[in-house]
C-alpha cells in the first residue's frame, strides 16, 4: 500500500527530527528511523493498528513519545500526523 503524507504531519515529522538532532547529535536521525520502521509495519497490515478515532488509527513509536495518526482510503495510507503523545491530544483531528 502507497503512503502519502499530509504537508503538516510530514512538518511536524522534520521538526521532530531537527529537535532530536539539536539535542543530541543523531537523535534525530534515530527517531526518524523508528518512524520509518513504523510506516513499514503500517503498510504491510494497514489494519492491525488500534483506532484512534472512527476514521483513523495509531501507530506507537517504540523508543519516542511519538505516535504516527493515519487514515486509509481505496489503496493509499494517508498519515494524518506525527503527533507528540505529551502534547494536546487530538489537535490533528480536522485532517481527517
Amino acid at each position: 500500500m502507497t503512503i502519502e503524507f499530509d504537508p503538516l504531519a510530514l512538518l511536524e515529522l522534520n521538526d521532530a527530527v531537527e529537535y532530536y538532532n539539536f539535542q543530541l547529535q543523531g537523535l534525530g536521525d534515530r527517531f526518524k528511523d523508528d518512524v520509518k520502521l513504523g510506516l513499514k509495519r503500517i503498510s504491510e497490515h494497514p489494519d492491525a493498528w488500534q483506532y484512534q478515532t472512527s476514521r483513523s488509527r495509531r501507530f506507537v513509536l517504540n523508543s519516542f513519545p511519538y505516535k504516527i495518526v493515519y487514515t486509509i482510503r481505496n489503496d493509499h495510507i494517508i498519515v494524518l500526523a506525527i503527533a507528540n503523545s505529551h502534547r494536546k491530544p487530538d489537535y490533528w483531528i480536522n485532517r481527517e
